[in-house]
């Protein structure tokens, strides 16, 4: 059994009001992804406080705090630090002094929990095993796990946990699944190439903006007549820009987007894929293309033993009633996929909704219910406890 024992549960339960304030601050003061100076140092401050190995400025503005033995095996626990560039609308008490800067997507709950965890971890006397904590910057723009395993921040991790914050499930209750959790994702720029004319005479010219309508809506047909439908794959463009004037047919047009997909395989072979596509809409009308793929972050598949265990720790700490397996994939992306390439990892979802809802992430609304920090702790605490190495 990994119930904690009365002794943790009661200084958890001490525990919680500073950790709500502790939350609530970084809640007020929230920096951009690669700018969190000053949340990393103010974590950087708690972790040296409980007992914990700290170095700052790991993978930039990343952290990482490590207990128990300095050789070994090593179990580890991912959270992330940055905010987002939006207006927060939730006018609460402790609301972003930052205008146009909010932590709409839970991340302050995230390093909060992983402070929480820190703490309830310094109390144990002897570890059989190391743990080591990150403190992860720049989820949102997807570059801070690459940061960080490129600073070696995973090197020697024999497993990795990870925990998002979930409107669509209740306060006190996380959602597990093994295998997919999120999507593949990468950013798509095409860049098609007419030639300008007289709006007058469409005839003339070669109209980049009617040429990339087609291949918007080209792309859309081919996904469902020429992929695999059994491997959803989503293209979807955010940003349109082209023409000077409104009598002038453009010349070029630029189509910015995303791309994502499950499979891995299926991921690698997109870019080729659309390139194709693309090039064949456009030639079939007079026109060329340019088109530009990166990958932004590779799919979150959750490792069976170690999904296994923490469903295992959250049923004895919640009760089985409050743990729910997905049943589906998100095709949304999460760069924790860069720091599991080589280390067996989970990710699950820590339900924030509370009795009216909560409003979904990246919204200026966004108001989660700060009784997950209970749940979450809770959870990571007792999984972390009852880890054993793979023999």
């Amino acid at each position: 059994m990994t119930t904690l024992a009365p002794s943790w549960s009661e200084r958890l339960t001490q525990l919680l009001p500073e950790l709500i304030e502790f939350r609530r601050h970084l809640h007020a003061h929230p920096e951009l992804s690669g700018e969190e100076h000053q949340t990393a140092a103010l974590i950087a401050g708690e972790l040296r406080e409980a007992g914990w190995r700290v170095r700052e400025g790991v993978g930039r503005t990343g952290v990482v705090a490590e207990l128990g033995p300095g050789q070994g095996p090593t179990v580890g626990l991912r959270v992330d630090m940055d905010a987002l560039p939006i207006e927060e609308r939730t006018k609460l008490p402790y609301a972003s002094v930052r205008q146009g800067v909010m932590h709409a997507c839970g991340h302050d709950l995230h390093s909060t929990v992983g402070v929480g965890v820190a703490r309830l971890l310094a109390a144990e006397a002897s570890l059989p095993f190391g743990i080591r904590l990150l403190f992860q910057p720049a989820e949102e723009i997807a570059q801070g796990a690459r940061w960080m395993r490129e600073a070696g921040a995973a090197d020697g991790l024999a497993g990795l946990f990870g925990v998002h914050v979930f409107p669509s499930l209740p306060v006190g209750n996380i959602g597990v699944r093994c295998g997919s959790l999120t999507a593949a994702a990468g950013e798509l720029e095409i860049e098609v190439i007419g030639e300008g004319g007289h709006g007058a005479r469409p005839h003339q010219s070669v109209d980049a903006i009617w040429i990339a309508s087609r291949v918007v809506t080209g792309l859309q047909e081919a996904i469902s007549r020429r992929l695999d439908a059994l491997h959803p794959v989503v293209v979807s463009f955010g940003r349109i820009e082209g023409g000077k004037a409104y009598n002038v047919i453009a010349d070029r047009v630029t189509l910015l987007g995303t791309v994502r997909c499950l499979c891995s395989d299926l991921h690698d072979r997109l870019p080729g894929w659309i390139e194709d596509t693309v090039q064949a809409i456009c030639s079939t009308f007079g026109a060329t293309a340019v088109v530009r793929y990166r990958c932004i972050a590779p799919p979150v598949h959750n490792d069976p033993r170690l999904t296994a265990l923490l469903e295992r720790c959250a049923i004895e700490q919640l009760g089985s009633d409050q743990v729910l397996r997905l049943e589906h994939p998100s095709l949304g992306a999460e760069d924790f996929a860069e720091l599991i390439r080589d280390v067996p990892g989970m990710m699950f979802r820590l339900g924030v909704a509370g009795p009216d809802g909560c409003a979904p992430l990246h919204n200026g609304h966004f108001l989660p219910d700060e009784r997950c920090l209970e749940t979450g702790i809770r959870v990571l605490t007792a999984a972390i406890l009852a880890w054993e190495p793979a023999l």
